[in-house]
């Protein structure tokens, strides 16, 4: 553990309820994520950040940090390597977001089905990545009726999983394919570019696709090709390569395209909130109270489940963050600054 006397902190002034929260006990510079630079973090003894900080050591060398807890379940934006060999901890809040993105697809999935006329009860859904995300999307195909076909040899590797398959297998069997890996480049398992030009070529059913995990997960190029091939009859991106400067193309043809919000829910920020403030309390041993953020209650229903897809549009109406960034790409980031309020929802299926 850490302690001095004068503790300085940088937050990126977008993660929300964070404000005050360390200003009894630190000097606290909020800044925009553009504004974390080498200058303003030099004296930091950490930083509170998002995915649109980009943690290397560009930014960090010569610098006084000694944690960077990120708002993210993702750890893709920090070069680890670099952070272990100069001694910098580092957090994040995984499963943080879980449920939000478990409604972010509950509402596309209810969206493609009336859109196109196709029911999802009865229909296979691949799920590429059965971690906190996964298991909950494994969750609500269940609840749809659907069946559920599951990837992940990270944890095949770790577990018993008689009932897990291959990725083969998905693109073989599943009418929905969608993924919630993280972004790797190296190690056993490497999922940049896992559905590449290869695997929508070995597609048999022409399935819907979606990506809400990170944008380079899916090659986009070979994406767009597929489904100008009819290899892929539609899909849903809320991750993109090379955000917030997006392929506009890419864009326009999709079913829903979304400036990565997926996990933008009020519950879902205020858990990484809670979880990033609790790992920096904890590492400085500050002695702060127990962080709690006081949300409106959630909304509970009961419903047939053929009700739920009216339900989940009439909760969360995704089509309206679509329709928001088609019209203005290039307002990407503005959209994820100034998202509005997304209450979860509790539901049972009588």
């Amino acid at each position: 553990m850490h302690k001095r006397n004068i503790m300085r902190l940088v937050i990126d002034s977008h993660i929300p309820y964070l404000e005050k929260v360390f200003d009894a006990v630190a000097k606290v510079d909020y800044l925009p994520s553009e504004a974390i630079t080498p200058a303003t973090t030099v004296h930091a003894d950490a930083l509170i950040i998002r995915t649109r900080t980009l943690c290397n050591a560009a930014l960090l060398a010569g610098s006084a940090v000694k944690l960077i807890a990120s708002a993210t379940i993702g750890l893709d934006h920090i070069d680890l390597n670099y952070c272990r060999q100069q001694g910098i901890a580092t957090v994040n809040a995984p499963g943080s977001n879980a449920r939000s993105v478990q409604q972010y697809m509950a509402s596309a999935l209810s969206f493609w089905s009336k859109k196109r006329g196709i029911p999802l009860e009865g229909k296979t859904i691949g799920i590429v990545g059965v971690g906190c995300v996964g298991r909950l999307v494994q969750e609500l195909a269940n609840t749809l009726g659907m069946t559920a076909l599951c990837n992940d040899p990270l944890r095949c590797r770790n577990e018993y999983l008689p009932d897990f398959v291959s990725l083969a297998e998905i693109a073989e069997r599943a009418d929905i394919i969608t993924f919630h890996t993280p972004l790797t480049s190296d190690g056993a398992f490497p999922t940049f570019h896992l559905a590449n030009e290869d695997f929508f070529n070995h597609l048999k059913r022409m399935p819907l696709i979606i990506n809400a995990a990170r944008g380079d997960v899916v090659d986009e190029q070979a994406l767009l090709r597929a489904w100008q091939q009819r290899k892929v009859a539609d899909f849903v991106l809320d991750c993109w390569h090379n955000e917030p400067l997006i392929n506009d193309a890419l864009l326009r043809a999709s079913l829903l395209g979304t400036p990565h919000i997926a996990g933008y829910s009020a519950d879902g920020k205020a858990c990484a909130t809670r979880m990033v403030v609790d790992a920096v309390n904890r590492f400085f041993d500050m002695n702060l109270p127990e962080y709690d953020i006081d949300l409106p209650p959630q909304k509970q229903y009961c419903v047939n489940r053929s009700q739920l897809p009216d339900l989940f549009l009439q909760t969360y109406a995704i089509e309206r963050d679509s329709d928001m960034l088609k019209t203005h790409p290039d307002r990407f980031e503005t959209f994820r600054r100034h998202y509005p309020v997304r209450r979860e929802i509790c539901f049972s299926v009588r």
